[in-house]
């Protein structure tokens, strides 16, 4: 049987039928996914990095690169979501799919990690074509699970589109990314603990225990988050036009409908810059406060701390205070620009040397992250037709996950050229940081085009002339 032909669930609502609002119980429920993905990026970021570099002395570029081979298959996105627009499991669109996805992504970290020792192994014997080889297998394992990714995040983010509304997307997307940074929170403390004191000759059996347990929890705590959701909250099939037919949308037309707004290139234009400019300090903000502040390392690692709870409020205040009362639209363009002033204070700090200001810009700059964050994810739901939503969000994806990757890349670039422009140490790192400033400002003007109401208007017609092509 097809898997368009599969029955729709019996109990799923007429378009006539009043459909439940999500509570906060559910937005807290739902939040669990993120939560999820949080404490895996501790495993990839956190953690094996760090491994890769520090005890097993890969060279830092080899690692990095490896591992941001699961941000550069994020292309995927945009044909997964289209999939689950058109292809439902089961009768269910986005549910199948993020289990499936979450599952594939515990079996490949398992197998990541495995490959991780035997390159260690080999390269602890010289460097030899054996040793490239699992090198390349260790990218193509972070490929593997950056596909799994695709299959369960892009549906995942489907589905807050499918089960909320215009006027409570905010509260929602506050809870549920809230939720992300509790996770990375969350594994850190755990990791910290079942980590602390372990003997160099236990290390390896302590990290493949952690990339057996995460996973699996995560797992759990996916199934929890959406099971149930669909079938009692998605409006899919009252929004969409193609609902229920075999004549769904194909992905050429899916794309059609994407590309048929000019709001959509501002958009995503403007995801670019955003995203680019928030994370070109990943890789440098940790070396800005050793080499600067003369921190140690515990302590400048520390100062994701401070991050996490400015984004934290951010979030919360975005969410259920500013969003509310000046818009989606307006809170993301004041996000822009206090973000990039917050790159100005990081500056500034380093004139003092003082490394209690340096943690006071850095809890600002999370406030004015959590504030941009959930603004502009909020209007990027906004920005999704319901009939493609899934190519949409896998759209926004890709804009999202091509800029992070483009980041980490071009942060370490631009702190590489600022040595070798300037004799101090402080304006190379000081060069980074007012670029990200300057993006913002840049991201603020792409965001002054963007207009959501011209956006429906355009691809309702994209919509409309799609549906008249099918009846002719």
């Amino acid at each position: 049987m097809a898997t368009s032909d599969l029955p729709r669930p019996s109990n799923v609502p007429s378009s006539s039928a009043p459909l439940p609002r999500i509570n906060l119980f559910t937005m807290f429920r739902l939040g669990l996914f993120q939560m999820g993905l949080g404490l895996l990026s501790l495993l990839t970021l956190g953690i094996l990095n760090q491994v890769l570099i520090s005890e097993l002395q890969i060279p830092a570029i080899l690692a990095g690169g490896s591992i941001a081979m699961y941000q550069f298959v994020s292309p995927a996105r945009v044909w997964m979501g289209h999939i689950s627009d058109s292809k439902p499991i089961r009768g269910y669109h986005r549910t199948g799919y993020v289990w499936l996805g979450m599952g594939l992504q515990a079996i490949c970290l398992f197998l990541a990690i495995q490959v991780v020792w035997q390159l260690g192994a080999s390269a602890a014997a010289g460097w030899t074509v054996v040793t490239t080889g699992w090198l390349a297998l260790l990218a193509g394992m972070f490929a593997l699970y950056g596909l799994c990714i695709a299959t369960s995040s892009t549906p995942f983010a489907a589905l807050l589109v499918d089960v909320s509304d215009e006027d409570n997307r905010s509260q929602l997307v506050g809870i549920v990314w809230a939720m992300l940074m509790v996770g990375i929170v969350a594994g850190a403390i755990v990791g910290e603990v079942l980590l602390d004191n372990i003997a160099p000759e236990a290390l390896q059996a302590a990290i493949t225990r952690l990339f057996i347990l995460f996973p699996l929890t995560v797992v759990g705590l996916g199934i929890v988050a959406t099971v149930g959701i669909e079938k009692k909250y998605s409006r899919y099939a009252n929004r969409s036009s193609f609902a229920g037919r075999e004549d769904q949308i194909t992905l050429r037309q899916a794309i059609a409908v994407l590309t048929a707004s000019k709001q959509t290139v501002f958009f995503f234009l403007f995801l670019l810059v955003m995203t680019i400019s928030l994370f070109l300090q990943q890789p440098v903000l940790e070396p800005y406060a050793r080499e600067v502040f003369g921190l140690s390392i515990g302590e400048s690692a520390g100062l994701n701390q401070f991050w996490g709870y400015g984004i934290l409020v951010g979030i919360g205040l975005s969410g259920f205070l500013i969003v509310p009362r000046l818009g989606k639209r307006h809170t993301a363009m004041i996000g822009c620009l206090f973000t990039g002033a917050c790159f100005i204070l990081v500056i500034l700090a380093g004139v003092t040397a003082n490394p209690t200001t340096l943690r006071s810009a850095v809890m600002l700059f999370g406030l004015g992250s959590g504030i941009l964050t959930n603004s502009a994810v909020s209007l990027m739901l906004d920005l999704t037709a319901a009939e493609t939503a899934g190519t949409f969000i896998g759209a926004w994806g890709l804009a999202q996950a091509m800029a992070q990757a483009s980041a980490t890349v071009l942060g370490g670039a631009l702190l590489d050229i600022g040595r070798q422009v300037f004799p101090s140490t402080f304006l190379a790192f000081a060069l980074v940081f007012a670029c990200q400033a300057v993006g913002m400002v840049i991201a603020f003007g792409l965001l002054i085009r963007v207009n959501v109401q011209q956006f429906k208007t355009e691809s309702g017609q994209a919509i409309a002339t799609l549906m008249e092509m099918e009846l002719d």
